[in-house]
């Protein structure tokens, strides 16, 4: 497990803080790791991964949890493609874990959930359609993403909550490549929801070699 002390191991060869709200995206290598850092504490990351020499190849919710046959994604969770390759691994984590199946915020979705006063604002998705469309990519190449540090507790009767976050100022979660990829994040910036405390604030995101 990750402390808040520890630095990356490694040589950095990125190290780039993601504004509020923004999306990136980046290159990592086989054998680099991303290490994501939560500066201010309950920000969710929502995070695409595609094979960087294919991207028809990308990450598949469904085959990861039934890989490891859990929903939440921990320590030494390999997360798989569609072709059920591990694309990256989780290894080291200060959070117990972390959500894939709540999916990502969209205006549509928003409206549903918080009304629609609510349509005009800001939502993950379209920032993986900005971040993407600069690939050649776009709504097509959407698929079921993952939340850092996002809490999404399934309850009794099935249904999903979406609660308090379980990071903290500092936390941080590392993912070593296992082929190359390209990584697209949205820092995520729903309001209307605990995800991210009602406040979206800034990531760091450090590759090392």
């Amino acid at each position: 497990m990750n402390t808040l002390s520890e630095s990356p191991r490694g040589t950095i060869v990125h190290d780039e803080i993601v504004p509020a709200l923004a999306p990136w995206m980046h290159v990592v290598k086989a054998g680099q790791t991303l290490r994501i850092i939560d500066l201010e504490g309950n920000q969710a990351v929502d995070f695409l991964i595609y094979a960087a020499d294919d991207d028809s190849e990308r990450y598949s919710a469904q085959d990861t949890i039934a890989a490891q046959r859990n929903v939440y994604l921990r320590d030494g969770a390999a997360l798989l493609s569609n072709e059920g390759r591990p694309m990256m691994t989780i290894t080291g984590t200060s959070v117990a874990y972390h959500d894939t199946i709540g999916g990502a915020c969209s205006c549509e979705s928003n409206t549903l959930r918080y009304g629609h006063h609510t349509k005009a604002q800001h939502a993950c998705v379209e920032n993986f359609l900005d971040a993407n469309v600069r690939a050649g990519r776009n709504k097509r190449d959407m698929v079921s993403n993952i939340n850092f540090f996002m809490n999404v507790p399934v309850e009794a009767d099935g249904t999903l909550g979406i609660v308090d976050g379980i990071s903290a100022p500092g936390l941080t979660v590392d993912l070593r490549a296992e082929m190359d990829v390209t990584v697209v994040v949205s820092n995520c910036p729903q309001i209307n929801n605990p995800c991210n405390g009602f406040n979206p604030t800034p990531v760091r995101m450090v590759v090392t070699n």
